[in-house]
Formats: structure tokens, C-alpha cells, sequence
């Protein structure tokens, strides 16, 4: 579990002592402190806490990893993917894929916040690893769509959870996948909980989780924690766990169930 409050504390703290020309992006990296481990928050996917200062640029590259980036906070930044601006306004979730151009800018009066995942561990381990800096350092805008594939507004994903039913086994409340999947590599899923704890399940697939809006609890293989907006937890692989929202919540969860699914290695079943 990684608390929102000191991540935010940290970045802003940063912003005062890293630009963007010390480091390529001021994001804070949220690894997992299991034995051996070194990089990861889960096996295959890495999450880190972002943060741009007004008038800033982060310049554009691209990478063979999947990316994608939960706003939690500011308006007035934009991400440019494949020359495409879209604007990053709270709750909105944006895709960077496979080797895709993206640069980041802002316009705002104050800092902007978000989340990052990647599947850059599960390539570190293939070995598939390219890097390339655009040609121009900030990609040109070509385009200013209203929608694109490469977004998910908030708005859009609160109208589809209002028109679905709660999962009838209790392991999700509310739930809709955002896209199908979202990334070769990595499932997006929206999850509307009211009240109820979901019921204990395991899965082999790994999960990172972030709190989009409410308060509660989740329990992960006997250890309970604490949060709220923006908090962050890792769900490894087969540890069974349980969610126990304080009233209305959503979680935006993240997961490596497409690489599962693809090599025959998806298990789920109920945990208690």
C-alpha cells in the first residue's frame, strides 16, 4: 500500500528540486519492498506517482512497454500520443501503447498529478527493451480530438457504470473494462463498490490498484489497509483478497490478466 497523501508531499517537494532537464520524468516509483525484488510493484507491472509544473514540458519519446496514466489531480496538462493532444483533466484515464510518440505539457496555474503503469518489468524479463527520444524533443500536435482510443473520460466510464449491474458472485460490485483489453498486456477495469465488502477471491493474475474516489479497507493475504483517493496497493498474484468500501467508492484497477490469459495460465477462484 502506498498513501496518496505522502506521494503527493514527495512530488511537490520535487518539484521544487528536479526539472525536467535532471531527470526525463519526475515520477516517484512506488517498489515493492518483498525480499529480492529490486524495481517492480508487482511482477509485471511497475506504478509510479507523476507530477509537471505549470509551463513545463516533459519531452516526447517512445518505448516497447505498454503505458498508461490516471489523472489524480490539476487541469489544464496534456499528453500528446502519436500527435494527438488530449487534454488530462481528474479520473480520466490516457494510454500511451507499445511504441507510441508521447510528451507531456501544461498550461495550469498549479502542479498536475498522476499515476503511472507499465509493463516495462515483464519486458525487462523477455528482453524486448527499446527506447527512442523523438527526433523534434517535443512532439508537434496534429490533432486535437474530442475523443480518441487512447483516452477514457471520466464522465464516459461514471455513465457506463451506471447502466451496469452489480456482479452477481460479489467479487466486483459495479464493474466495466476499459477497452477490451485497454493494452496487449495490461486489462483496465472501473469499480463501482456501495457498502458492501466483495467477496475473497485469488486469481494468478497480478493487479495494482488505485482508489479514484471513497474510503475503505481491502485485506490481501491477511493484511489489512487502509484507504482513500489516490492510494495505491499492490494484489499479487494468487493472494486471495477482499475489498470493504466505507459507503460509495471506485477503484481503477490494472492488471497483467491478457498475458495469463493468452499462455493458458489464468486461474480465479473464491478464497473462503
Amino acid at each position: 500500500h502506498w498513501s496518496w497523501e505522502e506521494g503527493r508531499a514527495a512530488l511537490t517537494a520535487a518539484g521544487r528540486l528536479v526539472d525536467t532537464e535532471l531527470a526525463e520524468r519526475r515520477n516517484l516509483i512506488l517498489f515493492n519492498p518483498v525480499e529480492g525484488n529490486t524495481y517492480a510493484t508487482v511482477r509485471t507491472l511497475i506504478a509510479a506517482y507523476q507530477a509537471i509544473l505549470p509551463g513545463e514540458t516533459a519531452r516526447s519519446h517512445r518505448h516497447t512497454p505498454n503505458a498508461l496514466r490516471f489523472i489524480l489531480e490539476g487541469e489544464g496538462s496534456y499528453t500528446i500520443v502519436d500527435g494527438q493532444r488530449l487534454e488530462m483533466r481528474p479520473n480520466d484515464v490516457l494510454l500511451t501503447p507499445n511504441w507510441s510518440w508521447h510528451g507531456h505539457g501544461s498550461e495550469a496555474d498549479g502542479m498536475c498529478y498522476w499515476m503511472d503503469c507499465l509493463d516495462a518489468p515483464l519486458v525487462h524479463l523477455l528482453e524486448p527493451m527499446f527506447f527512442e527520444q523523438h527526433p523534434d524533443g517535443f512532439e508537434p500536435i496534429t490533432s486535437e480530438p474530442v475523443s480518441s482510443p487512447f483516452i477514457f473520460r471520466w464522465e464516459d466510464v461514471q455513465a457506463d457504470l451506471d447502466r451496469t449491474d452489480p456482479d452477481p458472485d460479489g467479487f466486483h460490485g459495479r464493474r466495466v473494462e476499459l477497452g477490451s483489453p485497454a493494452l496487449a498486456s495490461i486489462a483496465l477495469y472501473m469499480m463501482r463498490l456501495s457498502g458492501e465488502a466483495t467477496r475473497p477471491r485469488r486469481t494468478t493474475a497480478n493487479h495494482v490498484v488505485c482508489v479514484a474516489e471513497g474510503t475503505g479497507e481491502t485485506t490481501i493475504d491477511g493484511q489489512t489497509f487502509s484507504w482513500s483517493r489516490g492510494d495505491m496497493m499492490a494484489l499479487p498474484s494468487w493472494r486471495p483478497f477482499t475489498h470493504r468500501p466505507d459507503g460509495d467508492a471506485t477503484l481503477f484497477v490494472m492488471t497483467d490478466e491478457p498475458v495469463m490469459r493468452t499462455f493458458g495460465w489464468l486461474r480465479e477462484e473464491a478464497a473462503g
